[in-house]
């Protein structure tokens, strides 16, 4: 059987990087890490072929090869994806789909043939017995979570790895929190289930064999949600596996109280993790009690994201406005904390409610959804019926980002920073390539924002800073540049 294993595409947001990524020739972030798990876990014997909508089309040819198509989405590429199954229904494919997308909504796509929902691992086993029996069924559900200690490494032989800026593993799946508007536990589970540290080294060294020596993604849902096994296995396993390698600089999501672990900062920095990205929601005390962002409360958020900066780890920042308790205020609080934390790159979003959610039945009982969620978070749109008029909502959330990504105020956020930053030693990959592609993206940021961007001044005032306070941190300096231009190009085009 030929199976096509086929990404939709998403659509341009904070997360795309898809300004960014014209600096380096990349047509995408990161690849499928859930169909390239997929494709390793079907009969070893099917042809496979991955179409990532994100870096190449679906063509024709695929549709006319292909027997059976395997989909995999999440919310935000809902559009795309009924685009893909209908042209996949046309061209007489049976059509198998799982992943967060379906899994929440499975009710939104008839045409499919089997909704393989929840974890792959309990799933897709069933289906296949059940396939080459000539009897599957349309739905495959599971009550539990799966031990992650039998999942394959993913079929990275299906991608074309120059196409993509980073390559993405996971060691854990859950999370030990529950706020309000996140439907993480609800999917994964509060309980994290970890892979082995055995498991972990096999995925990274069949990337290093492959020839990859850019940066790799933990996709956890919470890297430290369980710390005892982090400490004691992974960790020490990624600074042994890491002393002969150069290149691989790390990253991952994280929560807040990493801040309250110097020795688990320093073994991730170690380890060689150089980011982390933290839900800070809000510095509001009260809208943070609301969403029951409990690990964010009754502490000084602006020195814990300063703590672990200085300590050797970028913080990215995710944003919410539109809790119940935030007043008309908020826009400039939290403008305000942005720029005393020295979070470059700070993504802010209108408050959604997935489904499954505390929030969802909530907001539901009382009346108060009003379309599906969008998934976007930068689209300004919301599936409630917010507290706070909802013109004045919209109006303040476009000026904060206006405010935030303006170039005078967003270079001044990356000075700041790098004035702290105390950047983990890392040995830089001898690869002709990287350096080489690494070169050419450093003379477009010239082109692009030193000569025809109107950020030009602050673009040299931060060169010329970084070249004379901290030399070493001009690499550093010109990624958040180029971050930078993403960001503004983005609101331009989404947030107008």
């Amino acid at each position: 059987m030929n199976a096509l294993l086929i990404y939709p595409e998403i659509p341009n947001t904070f997360w795309s990087f898809k300004y960014a990524l014209q600096f380096i020739r990349k047509k995408a972030v990161s690849p499928p890490l859930g169909l390239l798990t997929v494709a390793a876990m079907l009969p070893p014997e099917w042809p496979k072929c991955l179409v990532d909508m994100n870096v190449e089309k679906l063509a024709d040819e695929h549709l006319r090869w292909a027997d059976t198509a395997f989909i995999s989405a999440m919310t935000v590429q809902r559009e795309s994806a009924h685009g893909v199954i209908a042209r996949c229904k046309a061209a007489g494919l049976r059509v198998v789909a799982g992943g967060p997308l379906f899994t929440v909504e499975p009710d939104a796509f008839d045409e499919v043939d089997h909704l393989v929902l929840n974890e792959a691992e309990a799933t897709l086993p069933p289906f296949l017995e059940d396939l080459a029996r000539g009897r599957a069924k349309r739905i495959y559900r599971s009550s539990g979570f799966p031990d992650l200690e039998g999942t394959p490494i993913p079929l990275w032989e299906l991608l074309d790895l120059d196409r993509y800026a980073t390559m993405n593993v996971q060691f854990s799946r859950g999370c030990p929190y529950d706020c309000d508007f996140c439907n993480v536990t609800a999917l994964l589970g509060h309980r994290p289930r970890t892979k082995t540290a055995a498991q972990v080294i096999l995925e990274l060294d069949s990337l290093y064999a492959l020839g990859w020596r850019g940066g790799v993604f933990f996709v956890d849902d919470n890297f430290i949600g369980h710390k005892r096994r982090l400490k004691t296995e992974l960790l020490p396993a990624l600074i042994e596996w890491k002393r002969d390698k150069r290149g691989f600089p790390f990253s991952t999501e994280i929560s807040i109280n990493l801040a309250d672990d110097p020795e688990l900062i320093q073994m991730m920095v170690e380890a060689g993790f150089s980011s982390v990205f933290i839900g800070i929601e809000t510095p509001s005390e009260d809208s943070l009690a609301e969403c029951s962002k409990k690990q964010n409360l009754n502490r000084d958020l602006v020195e814990d994201v300063k703590r672990i900066q200085r300590a050797g780890l970028q913080v990215q920042g995710g944003f919410i406005v539109g809790f119940d308790h935030d007043t008309p205020s908020i826009f400039q609080r939290q403008f305000e904390f942005i720029q005393r934390s020295n979070i470059v790159t700070a993504m802010v979003g209108l408050l959604q409610a997935p489904p499954g959610t505390r929030l969802y039945e909530r907001l539901r009982k009382a009346g108060r959804l009003v379309s599906r969620m969008s998934g976007d978070n930068v689209d300004g749109t919301t599936n409630i019926i917010p507290r706070m008029d909802i013109d004045t909502l919209r109006r303040g959330y476009k000026q904060l980002l206006k405010q935030i990504y303006s170039p005078k105020v967003y270079y001044r956020r990356v000075m700041a920073f790098l004035a702290e930053y105390q950047p983990p030693k890392m040995r830089v990959p001898l690869d002709a390539h990287l350096i080489l592609e690494h070169l050419l993206a450093f003379l477009r940021s010239i082109y692009r924002l030193g000569i025809l961007g109107a950020e030009r001044v602050y673009y040299w005032k931060l060169l010329l800073w970084t070249l004379f306070r901290r030399p070493r941190l001009l690499p550093t300096a010109i990624t958040l540049a180029i971050y930078g231009y993403h960001f503004r190009k983005t609101c331009e085009m989404r947030v107008s």
